[in-house]
């Protein structure tokens, strides 16, 4: 790594730790680093307990069931804890719902954000100058900040921001409020936008999930509009190393952009799925999932094409993504396939696949 201060780093405050990124960076990071970890989630729908159950017994690693917009909590916590870095994921984080629910995403997303932020500024300014130097908060944000590319173009950090959708709105308003902390205050903030996130752990309510489980179940497979819309994939444990790459080695004040260099139309992705589906877990008519897609009407706000330039953060930080979205789709299929005692239990209690956002009466 070519730049950072990793060796100093002893205590790792995660916010949103038992959602899907969260969860899966936890994780990796007991198994590979020796840092200890604090973990603040409020465990609403999408934070499921499940998820670190096995982690819970480890020696470096402690729970607060804490709602980031509960700023005396928050600021307990901190006290408490004393962490020497932040990775802030806690956030509402589903377009559809944010379509439904617009105010809970501004609240959590900004305020939650705020919140967080002041708990750690107050830390960072009562800990030692000679200490301070090990000091991060990185902000985890999305690249639906940026709006809608055409048919080329990628986004970087230069990128403006021109967000579409309640969800995107709510990031870009944290985003700045994050970078604002960095510049008036000198708290040593980092900024990241990723492209969309898959893999093991991820609540149903995101479209590959959403095909899997459907397909498996003789369900419908939606598809939004004509299905051309085209995202970056990225695998979560890529998003992972990527994370802990900045952590360590990225500079105060700066952002990364972080992508998974796997541009696809919703079409191709659903038919690899489909595809992959057919081969490890076929249908017993001997039919191709593929069949039971539907094309329905689209989402309000959807934007066209997202794709990321993460050439910063592999000049910089010499971090590249690992999987190719053929490998990471047959891990993350073969994961829902052999864990269905996990996503059962969600779709018996918290979320049976139905669509949001849709604007219906």
């Amino acid at each position: 790594m070519k730049q950072g201060q990793s060796s100093s780093i002893s205590k790792v405050l995660v916010t949103g730790g038992h959602g899907f990124i969260g969860s899966n960076l936890i994780r990796w990071l007991l198994c590979n680093r020796p840092y200890n970890i604090v973990n603040i989630d409020a465990l609403t729908y999408a934070g499921n307990p499940s998820n670190l159950a096995h982690v819970l017994p480890h020696s470096r690693y402690n729970f607060y069931h804490v709602d980031i917009l509960d700023e005396a909590e928050v600021s307990r916590v901190f006290s408490q804890e004393n962490p020497d870095c932040v990775i802030h994921l806690a956030a509402e984080s589903h377009v559809d719902r944010s379509i439904d629910a617009p105010g809970k995403f501004l609240a959590t997303n900004a305020m939650g954000t705020l919140n967080v932020l002041q708990a750690f500024r107050k830390c960072y300014e009562d800990t030692s100058e000679s200490l301070q130097s090990r000091m991060r908060f990185l902000h985890v944000s999305t690249d639906e900040v940026f709006g809608s590319l055409g048919c080329d173009g990628l986004f970087d950090e230069s990128t403006p921001y021109d967000p579409h959708s309640p969800y995107a709105a709510s990031k870009a308003a944290s985003d700045h409020v994050a970078r604002a902390w960095h510049d008036t205050f000198d708290v040593p903030v980092i900024v990241t936008n990723c492209s969309n996130n898959y893999g093991p752990f991820q609540f149903p309510e995101k479209l590959i999930p959403v095909v899997i489980l459907n397909a498996i179940n003789d369900r419908e497979i939606p598809i939004y509009g004509d299905g051309e819309n085209v995202r970056d994939w990225l695998y979560v444990e890529d998003h992972v190393r990527a994370l802990e790459c900045v952590l360590c080695g990225g500079l105060p004040g700066q952002t990364y952009a972080i992508g998974g260099d796997n541009q696809l139309t919703n079409n191709e992705l659903v038919k690899t799925i489909c595809m992959t589906l057919d081969r490890l877990h076929p249908r017993t008519d001997g039919r191709s999932y593929f069949e039971q897609v539907v094309y329905v009407k689209d989402r309000p706000g959807h934007d066209r094409r997202y794709a990321i330039n993460a050439g910063k953060i592999r000049r910089e930080l010499d971090w590249i993504p690992k999987e190719t979205y053929q490998d990471g789709i047959e891990k993350t299929v073969r994961w829902y396939l052999e864990n269905q005692p996990w996503w059962q239990a969600i779709l018996e209690d918290r979320y049976q696949l139905q669509r949001l956002g849709s604007l219906k009466e």
